[in-house]
């Protein structure tokens, strides 16, 4: 391996959530890394939506510019991939390098587990979507539709129903809906069609309809769907850093994990986090972060002055 190099803070993940760390941190003057693989949850959307002063900017776009930005205060920008994240606050590059560091953070974000049906992985982030919220303003009046999951898939139908009269809940792998279920989606008008989604089939490279399991054809031109979520499986590995019922890396109210010294933002620990709500929380995270380096600034100064030197942690 190569020379390990040592920061006070490295952050695993080059998105919002890890960029919003790393600004924080670097004009607070600390020797920061962000390691990034390059392959951001977002990365098939065309534009990011509900960022203030940034909506509809494209996600490449605007991660350029968080890029220039954190650069400007001497963080130090690594392409690469996190192989490993050890207890000892060590990260292992691909390529061999080790880094070290104080603190670390995880902010790698989530893998999304898409649907068993034909054609998903072509229309995802196309006219197959997520997020209402991010998708539906620029879906307005067309003909939606929720590919059904869980109970909760009843609530994003309804969501959905905000953005257009002409919307279906295909059923798909849902138990059978009770009577209140079925109540207020009536109520709104939502149509429910039983029966598991075979294909999405595209016209013209758009979403057309979908194709039932018997052969009916409906009409669809925007599909949403809440997928399941993994983290990096190489994170998962760390002792005692255990996940959640959501897949993601369990936090307690700081952003700590169950490893000392290591935490995690954005989607790492949060599936249902917006990008905006990812870079905040991060932000939230990262004076947490440097609070931690304060108190080991102190203990150092303290041992140093005890052993009769002067040790003060050094500026960038």
């Amino acid at each position: 391996m190569n020379a390990t190099e040592e920061y006070d803070v490295v952050i695993v993940g080059g998105g919002a959530a890890g960029l919003s760390a790393a600004l924080l941190l670097g004009r607070a003057r600390r020797r920061v890394a962000v390691v990034d693989a390059g392959r951001p949850r977002n990365e098939r959307a065309t534009h990011v939506h509900g960022y203030l002063t940034r909506d509809g900017v494209s996600p490449a776009r605007l991660l350029d510019r968080a890029r220039e930005e954190v650069a400007g205060y001497g963080v130090e920008l690594i392409q690469g991939t996190a192989e490993k994240v050890r207890a000892d606050r060590s990260v292992i590059l691909e390529d061999g390098r080790v880094l070290t560091a104080r603190q670390v953070i995880l902010a790698s974000g989530l893998r999304d587990v898409l649907p068993d049906v034909e054609g998903a992985d072509e229309r995802w982030g196309r006219d197959f979507f997520q997020c209402p919220y991010c998708h539906g303003w620029e879906l307005r009046d067309r003909v939606l539709a929720v590919l059904g999951t869980a109970g909760s898939s009843v609530q994003q139908a309804l969501l959905v129903r905000q953005f257009s009269d002409n919307v279906t809940l295909f059923t798909h792998d849902m138990e059978d809906l009770d009577e209140d279920a079925r109540s207020s989606l009536g109520a709104l008008g939502v149509k429910v069609v039983a029966g598991r989604v075979e294909a999405l089939v595209s016209g013209r490279d758009s979403l057309s309809s979908v194709r039932l399991d018997n052969g009916e054809l409906h009409p669809c031109e925007a599909l949403f769907y809440e997928p399941a979520a993994t983290v990096d499986a190489s994170i998962v590995e760390l002792a005692d850093c255990s996940t959640s019922e959501n897949g993601c890396l369990s936090t307690d109210e700081h952003g700590r994990t169950g490893v000392d010294g290591v935490w995690a933002v954005g989607n790492a620990a949060d599936p249902a986090a917006q990008v905006i709500v990812a870079a905040g929380d991060a932000y939230r995270v990262a004076v947490a972060v440097n609070a931690e380096l304060i108190v080991d600034d102190v203990a150092r100064a303290k041992a140093g002055s005890a052993a009769g030197d002067v040790l003060l942690p050094e500026s960038k």
